[in-house]
């Protein structure tokens, strides 16, 4: 992995083992997806993901991260939840609610980062447009990824397309560089103008992963010091995936076997008739 100003840049061979850590980030969110039903508790959905690690010998990198610690393996965002909801055993998804699960499993040392917003049961008019507009400011924001290019394209894309459709993108949390590392340098802004920001570079790897609100863009934190809501109670949605920067585009390294990130289903790694 070389260095090249304070940026990790990856070699093929680290590239293959993002791409197979990615796969497994993959798979775990489409099996956690599956398992999106009323009556099931958070807490359930991440003992699955102990389970599921602990069967395979590896970790999940947000099982006491950072300060306070995390103190579950991954992140369930309910309803008006932004991002790094705790799982609880004592809440229970009802229907009609929407839940995001962001898993990051760390394989042969190398994240798998990657988030998707699912349906409990049949959603509402307002969730499900503010679902397929999330992961179609998903997979704008991967379009404009290309060497030569600057990131904040990124973000522009997304939030020119969010701000469109009546809907608000978060400034409080970001995409990152990521590889052996959670989070390094580049920051991936949601918001801001073409033609500004650091120049994409080949082997540059990093998440896309914009949180969109059905109301204004304002967060804050709640006193567990990790889970974010919106400050107007109002829904809110996250799609993510890992890429890399290539010559001519973007690698998408968190997709299952044959998954087109471009032309998947709004739910992205399951449809949404499945969720």
């Amino acid at each position: 992995m070389r260095q090249r100003r304070n940026l990790e840049i990856l070699s093929d061979s680290e590239i293959e083992k993002m791409r197979n850590a990615g796969r497994e980030a993959a798979g775990l969110l489409a099996e956690l997806g599956r398992r999106v039903e009323p009556g099931v508790t958070t807490g359930e959905l991440d003992d699955y993901a102990v389970e599921w690690a602990e069967e395979r010998g590896v970790e999940h990198a947000p099982h006491e991260y950072g300060d306070p610690p995390f103190p579950r393996s991954i992140c369930t965002s309910v309803n008006e939840v932004v991002c790094h909801g705790i799982p609880k055993d004592d809440q229970t998804l009802e229907a009609g609610d929407l839940v995001s699960i962001d898993v990051t499993p760390i394989i042969d040392g190398f994240h798998g980062d990657t988030c998707a917003t699912f349906f409990v049961g049949e959603p509402s008019d307002e969730a499900r447009r503010l679902v397929e507009v999330t992961a179609e400011a998903l997979r704008r924001g991967m379009k404009q990824v290309r060497a030569g290019k600057r990131i904040g394209d990124i973000g522009a894309a997304i939030q020119n397309y969010v701000e469109a459709e009546d809907m608000s993108v978060v400034r409080d949390f970001i995409g990152h560089g990521i590889g052996r590392k959670f989070h390094a340098a580049p920051q991936v802004p949601h918001f801001g103008k073409f033609n500004t920001g650091m120049r994409m570079r080949p082997g540059m790897c990093f998440t896309i992963e914009p949180m969109v609100n059905a109301g204004n863009y304002p967060t804050h934190v709640l006193s567990d010091e990790w889970t974010a809501v919106t400050q107007d109670n109002s829904l809110s949605a996250q799609f993510e995936h890992t890429i890399v920067v290539t010559r001519d585009g973007v690698d998408v390294m968190t997709l299952t076997d044959g998954q087109d990130p471009f032309s998947e289903s709004p739910a992205g790694v399951i449809s949404l008739d499945d969720s």
